[in-house]
């Protein structure tokens, strides 16, 4: 048989099916990760789930459709309104209007308090992209439109209820997912920086620095978590600017989540530095900064990746159960913690359940970034069975 005979490259897969089925020889490693990681359905749902939660918060300003601090009196501890497609036309019909149900106020005998009922004769018109106060998208993109809201400003619009002060809890939920989830995000890379650099330099030079390090690492991991945070937390002098205390924070949040991933990039280091490629580039002058960060970081970053995404919901938590204290972020710093603290009051929340809907977001972000953590930590082993 001739050489040309010989076929050069395995006959190509179906794009359409799973890595089994595709030229798996000839593929990458991102490659081989990304099929793998298609197969588990869950971790891609909740990645999706993720993604819009991301967007929502980039948004928020275009997407809610009321300022998250615009007070209302007549409307404090309003009901949620159930958006309606079809109104009577007076004939018999009925036409196709979007709109929601007005309110009207009635004394409970029993309670003696004001209570609002659905008032079937007031149709408020609910349009897409109408007209509101001016704002700024992303903080310098000025505009005047709002998604989603009344088409008469002015007119009562809350899809999720109102608070104690009338304010809309659908526009404060969306905004809170700005700070809730990006609080997670800064405290992540934060951690990400001093876990590598103090686990790198750990693994990689041993000796009594390793010894530093790791006595270190064990007596934060031996204080309890909550107790350490409110003792830092209740620290920070209450005349600081939101923006400085949001920053202290995600400091604080930080502290203790470095302390796993500089184990396990320690352990990593220790197998990797005596293989041939660090020697091939210590051969050829390179640093050891540049060692760590450019050569034997890089190698298992997959893992990074997998460890980080983890660890966002652990960040997120802290930072709700800090607010939610009271130690945390305050007003008129909006987040989901801050928002919980409504729900603090048993007597609020019995007169208005929907003020639990902050931790409705809470769940729904945690589950699907610990589901996508682990999709990404079995893809970041694609060889395995």
């Amino acid at each position: 048989m001739a050489l040309s005979d010989i076929p050069q490259t395995l006959p190509p897969g179906d794009e359409s099916g799973t890595a089994d089925d595709r030229d798996s020889a000839y593929a990458s490693q991102w490659q081989l990760m990304w099929w793998r990681f298609k197969r588990h359905r869950l971790a891609v749902v909740s990645g999706l789930v993720v993604l819009a939660i991301y967007l929502v918060a980039l948004f928020a300003e275009f997407l809610a459709p009321l300022p998250p601090n615009q007070t209302s009196t007549r409307h404090t501890y309003a009901p949620p309104q159930s958006l309606g497609f079809f109104v009577p036309d007076g004939a018999g019909g009925s036409d196709f209007r979007l709109h929601v149900t007005g309110y009207k106020v009635e004394i409970d005998p029993v309670a003696i308090r004001r209570t609002f009922v659905p008032d079937e004769s007031k149709i408020v018109p609910v349009g897409f992209f109408v007209e509101s106060d001016p704002y700024l998208l992303l903080g310098f993109i000025p505009m005047q439109t709002k998604l989603i809201g009344p088409v008469n400003k002015g007119d009562p619009f809350y899809l999720l209820g109102a608070d104690r002060l009338g304010r809309d809890m659908l526009s404060r939920i969306v905004h809170g997912a700005r700070v809730s989830m990006s609080i997670g995000l800064v405290g992540v890379f934060v951690s990400l920086f001093v876990g590598v650099l103090l686990g790198g330099i750990s693994g990689y030079y041993g000796g009594l620095i390793d010894d530093i390090i790791q006595r270190t690492i064990e007596f934060l991991k031996a204080i309890p978590t909550i107790p350490l945070w409110m003792g830092l937390a209740a620290a920070i002098p209450q005349n600081w600017s939101p923006l400085t205390v949001y920053f202290l924070i995600t400091v604080l949040i930080s502290l203790i989540g470095w302390t796993s991933l500089a184990r396990e990039v320690r352990g990593r280091f220790l197998s990797m530095k005596t293989e041939d490629f660090v020697a091939a580039a210590k051969l050829d002058g390179a640093g050891e900064v540049r060692i760590i960060l450019r050569h034997m970081a890089p190698s298992f970053l997959s893992h990074i990746i997998a460890t980080l995404t983890l660890a966002i919901p652990t960040m997120i938590l802290a930072e709700t159960a800090l607010s939610f204290l009271g130690i945390g972020l305050r007003p008129p710093v909006v987040s989901w913690g801050v928002l919980l603290q409504e729900a603090q009051n048993v007597r609020a929340v019995a007169t208005a359940p929907w003020l639990l809907l902050p931790g409705l977001a809470v769940v729904i972000a945690v589950l699907s970034l610990n589901f996508l953590g682990d999709g990404m930590r079995d893809a970041a082993d694609p060889y395995a069975d």
